[in-house]
């Protein structure tokens, strides 16, 4: 009896499973796009402090002594121009920095809310000041971080591995849901002898098996490409990507509950998705926001998602240690579940 019991439940699964199959714009974004995306990600940080400046050097006062200088170290891009040329140059983001010869010195003008604009002001002040022949009264040395595990990208695939959960719970759910209300496909379920508790766990069932491999193909690549290295033990990782591959897909479905549109459900989505893209810490850490804004920043379910990844993956850290963003997740995804199958419109 329990097999007939969980036979529609089965073959709902398979439906997904076939359906997922067939569609390669889904196959693209799923397993595709995030890798297309850690690779551009990785080769643009990785070699951050081997990239240019860029340098344009206002015509006028100074401004050969400052070519000259800055000319013979490879790592400026030098050009003289006009004050015009240099504010439009600017403008469309082709220089990092605008020298001024200014009497005795130079003048440097950035936007610091550039990334790296800062640093590369630094840089050509201190290569001009050194050729003017400053001298540290203080010896120094630098060292650069390449060790596994310390790196920009290690820090950043697991926030991609967060984002791509919340993606494919949100998106995977949600916007499936609601194009079969709009073909007419639910009503057409809910008149079969299945419960409506299978067909909405079978859709979250089938999620979870497309996540195993879209997960272990993304850090699969940071491994061999990257230098990726999990410290923390596979089942704890895997407990807390399945938790979390849970939640989103309670939201998913909770925000497809009732809508019947797909622009509707598109502008929903992204509305939900949006706080955390910006806040959750995928590509910067979510400690840069003011003290006032973390109680809403760890709030957010995708910000306790990538805490735990980082945590495990880089630190090492036990299951039992991350109790707490496991929980909350779980919380997330009781809840969200529990409130869609409530609501949930069949036609």
């Amino acid at each position: 009896m329990k097999h007939v019991k969980y036979w529609p439940f089965k073959q709902l699964v398979l439906v997904r499973t076939r359906e997922f199959s067939r569609e390669p714009e889904a196959i693209f974004w799923v397993y595709v796009f995030p890798i297309l995306l850690m690779f551009g990600l990785g080769i643009a940080f990785r070699s951050g402090a081997d990239q240019e400046v860029h340098v344009d050097v206002v015509a006028g006062s100074r401004a050969e002594e400052a070519r000259a200088a800055l000319g013979s170290d490879p790592r400026f891009q030098v050009a003289v121009v006009s004050p015009e040329e240099a504010k439009a140059r600017f403008a469309s983001g082709k220089t990092d920095v605008i020298v001024e010869g200014r009497g005795e010195g130079y003048r440097y003008v950035y936007d610091p809310s550039r990334t790296g604009a800062e640093a590369a002001r630094i840089r050509v002040n201190d290569a001009l000041q050194a050729a003017a022949g400053r001298r540290d009264p203080v010896p120094s040395a630098s060292e650069l971080i390449t060790e596994p595990g310390s790196r920009y990208i290690d820090w950043l695939i697991p926030g991609l591995l967060g984002m791509n959960i919340m993606g494919g719970g949100l998106w995977g759910l949600g916007f499936v849901t609601v194009d079969m209300r709009m073909r007419k496909l639910l009503k057409r379920f809910v008149a079969t002898p299945m419960r409506r508790s299978d067909f909405l766990l079978a859709l979250m069932a089938s999620r979870l098996m497309f996540l195993v491999t879209e997960i272990g193909v993304i850090l699969a690549v940071g491994c061999l490409a990257f230098g990726l290295q999990v410290k923390g033990s596979l089942l704890a990782l895997a407990v807390v990507i399945l938790v979390g591959a849970a939640s989103f897909a309670g939201l998913g479905l909770l925000v497809a509950s009732r809508t019947d549109k797909i622009e509707t459900v598109s502008g929903l989505l992204n509305l939900v998705m949006l706080p955390m893209w910006l806040l959750s810490g995928i590509f910067f850490s979510a400690e840069r926001f003011p003290g006032a804004m973390q109680p809403l920043v760890q709030a957010l379910p995708l910000t306790q998602l990538n805490n735990a990844l980082r945590a495990v993956i880089l630190e090492g850290a036990p299951l039992g240690s991350q109790w707490l963003p496991v929980a909350a997740l779980a919380a997330y995804g009781i809840l969200a579940f529990g409130a869609a199958l409530r609501m949930f419109k069949w036609q």
